[in-house]
């Protein structure tokens, strides 16, 4: 398991999340697991982080967010603007599977499992 977490060490993910504790508690299991972890608690705080870092290789964010865009607009503007960052969604209120999605990428319904969501990330991760 060690050699697997020193193969990810330093990979950028952008959380995005509006309820606080929520987007510390992924954070920092991101982090526990070697991630570089950035966060953002709507669309425009992460536009402005994906705009001054180029490393940002995984977005996983929420759909319902307030703002001037939501979790899905937010995904398909990253998807036209930073094709090359993965994409994972989450939502508490809505249920997609991941070829309903806007944009390629993978969904998780809340609340959702971090152990998962840490293997999609490593799943998606192996291309980069």
């Amino acid at each position: 398991m060690e050699l697997l977490r020193m193969g990810y060490n330093g990979i950028a993910v952008l959380v995005v999340e509006d309820e606080v504790l929520l987007r510390l508690d992924i954070a920092q299991i991101l982090e526990d697991e070697g991630f570089k972890v950035f966060e953002a608690s709507n669309a425009d705080d992460a536009i402005a982080i994906l705009n001054a870092r180029s490393d940002i290789r995984l977005m996983f964010t929420d759909i319902d967010m307030p703002g001037s865009m939501d979790g899905l607009k937010l995904a398909a503007a990253v998807r036209d603007r930073w094709p090359p960052i993965k994409i994972i969604v989450t939502s508490g209120h809505r249920h997609m599977r991941d070829d309903t999605l806007p944009v390629e990428g993978r969904f998780f319904s809340k609340p959702y499992v971090p152990s998962v969501v840490i293997g999609a990330m490593r799943d998606m991760v192996v291309s980069i």
